[in-house]
């Protein structure tokens, strides 16, 4: 890599670095997150036998330079199969281009016991459009360590992505640290994604899931610290979840 691109990637890391020291110091304030929005992580866990967990985005904003990408609605949806399986569905619409932007269907085996989990995620990516060809799989490995003020999420896996003109394969992990506080639970995340076509794609960021009496509210604010990553990414989103009698 040519020094003056070196220079330039690490002067933008540099740059935001205060402002993700910021958000940081707003997300953990006690009143201010695989699918497991608003993150990219997702926890070594399951829905549990029968339940069933709809996660519903209002809207997805990612703003790059000048221009701005909205996305809403977006939907999780997780059906529990047994006490270690799950099935997963993730459908979201473009507004700006008013068609369907990504769409997947997969499933999770997971085990968590005494604070500490093991599982494995996959998705099939569909093509949800008629300017995608093909279907795409990602695949990643779950690991969940729990304590009574704080739990830890790692994912690590390979995604192969033929639907676009550029076939993307490659791989991805990202943390997620979450501190339980009552009825919330503030987080801090870092995602990475490296394709063999583009440049590694890095963001950090805080949300909160805020607990309410039959509903949860989920929020999140992530920053680029790469060149390939959206400058700043912010989300809101309902969930849900139903248990069969």
């Amino acid at each position: 890599m040519a020094p003056y691109a070196r220079a330039r990637r690490t002067g933008r890391a540099s740059a935001r670095w205060p402002a993700l020291a910021a958000v940081v110091g707003i997300g953990a304030a006690p009143l201010s997150a695989s699918a497991f929005p608003p993150y990219r992580t997702t926890d070594a866990d399951t829905a549990g036998a029968g339940a069933v967990e709809l996660r519903l985005g209002v809207l997805r904003l990612q703003r790059r330079d000048s221009a701005s990408e909205r996305r809403a609605p977006l939907s999780r949806v997780n059906f529990g199969i047994g006490p270690h399986y799950e099935v997963i569905s993730e459908l979201e619409y473009a507004i700006d281009e008013h068609r369907f932007a990504e769409g997947a269907l997969g499933f999770k085996w997971a085990s968590l016991e005494d604070g500490r989990g093991v599982g494995v995620e996959t998705l099939v990516l569909l093509p949800v459009h008629s300017a995608l060809a093909g279907a795409g799989v990602e695949s990643q490995f779950l690991r969940t360590w729990q304590h009574e003020r704080w739990q830890i999420h790692g994912n690590v896996g390979v995604f192969y992505d033929p639907r676009s003109t550029d076939t993307e394969r490659g791989w991805r992990g990202s943390v997620l640290a979450e501190f339980p506080r009552e009825r919330f639970r503030p987080g801090l995340e870092l995602f990475v994604k490296d394709a063999r076509s583009a440049d590694a794609r890095v963001q950090a960021g805080v949300g909160v899931i805020a607990s309410l009496e039959r509903f949860e509210i989920r929020s999140g604010l992530h920053v680029g610290l790469s060149d390939a990553a959206p400058d700043i990414e912010a989300s809101l989103w309902f969930s849900w979840k139903w248990m069969r009698d």
